[in-house]
């Protein structure tokens, strides 16, 4: 125990002291506060008297006069001249591939169109293998320009080779380059 007293003793006192501080500074707040109440005014603050000052002189506002502004006379209407040049004829959209009526090819099974490219290929005209097989790069152009965020596919999934093993029934041929249907 002296041990520890030799060793810890000034920062006991340190701390000691620090504790009886804090408890007078709390003390004479608290006693501040009671006095404060008691007398129901603060005792630090003086009393400044109060002095009346002359009320402010009243204005009365003016009316503004209203301001108008002159109509102008209304303008004729501008006349309009006809030329009489006809119009340029509308161009004729690209025919889209032929339809065969024979009935339609399961597109879903070429590899690399799903039910949204599908959906487009039979909305541009393209429902068979035979039509894709007969593609020339021109057509495969025009179809590829038509065929948004799907730009690049018809080369890129061989579309024309498939549709050429699917066009003649070769279905072993297309599944032994492509992979099972």
């Amino acid at each position: 125990m002296t041990e520890f007293l030799t060793t810890y003793g000034l920062w006991l006192v340190i701390a000691l002291l620090i504790v009886i501080a804090i408890t007078y500074l709390m003390s004479s707040k608290a006693s501040a506060d009671k006095a404060q109440t008691e007398d129901g005014a603060e005792p630090s603050k003086a009393v400044e008297p109060q002095v009346e000052s002359a009320p402010p002189p009243v204005v009365t506002p003016t009316p503004v006069p209203p301001v108008i502004d002159p109509i102008p006379a209304a303008a004729p209407p501008p006349s309009v001249q006809i030329d009489p040049t006809p119009a340029r004829p509308a161009p004729e959209p690209a025919p889209a591939p032929a339809a065969s009526t024979d009935g339609v090819d399961n597109l879903l099974q070429l590899k690399g169109v799903g039910p949204k490219l599908a959906a487009l290929l039979t909305d541009l005209g393209v429902t068979r293998f035979a039509q894709i097989a007969a593609w020339t790069d021109a057509d495969l152009a025009a179809i590829d320009a038509k065929l948004g965020n799907f730009k690049g596919r018809p080369v890129r999934d061989q579309w024309i080779d498939q549709a050429k093993y699917l066009a003649a029934g070769d279905v072993a041929g297309f599944e032994a380059k492509y992979g099972k249907l």
